[in-house]
């Protein structure tokens, strides 16, 4: 499989383009030699401090700093003390919006299940180490196939785990590829 790595400026646009976009690219793992891929199946987008559903809501905390960017940085956190959870900065510095990945399809080197952000991170080997990590560098990184890929439909629905949100909790900011047998819920 012949893969391009996607540039800064995929990532510097709107959260929900760039949400969009994702599905059906492909997130590269390089750890100890080994070379881990996956297809994007399932997002959800975080539009910045006014969503009350993303962690920037806050205000820029030690934690939340690398959501106000640059875009193309990976925002790495732990949930429940025992998962990772993986989100892609997205629009330019200072906006505090990123990308949750929830599904893969495992596609090489991928053993376990990565149907959720947390089953995602565990089979792809991402923890806080990867915090702020560029993702034009070699560890990690998303890239499209060079072939023309087949077309999908994408489902909207909306984001998992964030009723505390008020109307947040309700808006369609979660997107997966139709039909995919990987994605975390449908």
């Amino acid at each position: 499989m012949h893969l391009t790595k996607l540039k800064r400026g995929f990532y510097n646009r709107d959260t929900i383009e760039v949400a969009r976009d994702l599905l059906g690219k492909y997130l590269v793992r390089v750890d100890h030699g080994e070379r881990r891929i996956g297809r994007i199946v399932e997002v959800e987008a975080y539009l910045g401090p006014h969503d009350l559903a993303a962690h920037t809501s806050r205000g820029i905390t030690p934690r939340t700093r690398i959501m106000f960017g640059p875009p193309g940085h990976a925002y790495v956190y732990m949930i429940y003390g025992m998962h990772y959870c993986l989100n892609l900065v997205t629009q330019p510095s200072g906006h505090g919006s990123a990308v949750l990945l929830r599904a893969i399809e495992p596609v090489r080197g991928i053993h376990g299940r990565t149907q959720g952000p947390g089953l995602l991170c565990r089979a792809m080997n991402i923890d806080l180490h990867l915090n702020g990590c560029d993702l034009l560098g070699k560890d990690l990184y998303v890239a499209a196939a060079r072939q023309p890929q087949a077309r999908f439909g994408i489902v909207r629905r909306p984001r998992i785990g964030v009723d505390y949100a008020g109307h947040w909790a309700r808006r369609l900011l979660r997107f997966y590829i139709k039909g995919s047998p990987f994605v975390s819920r449908p």
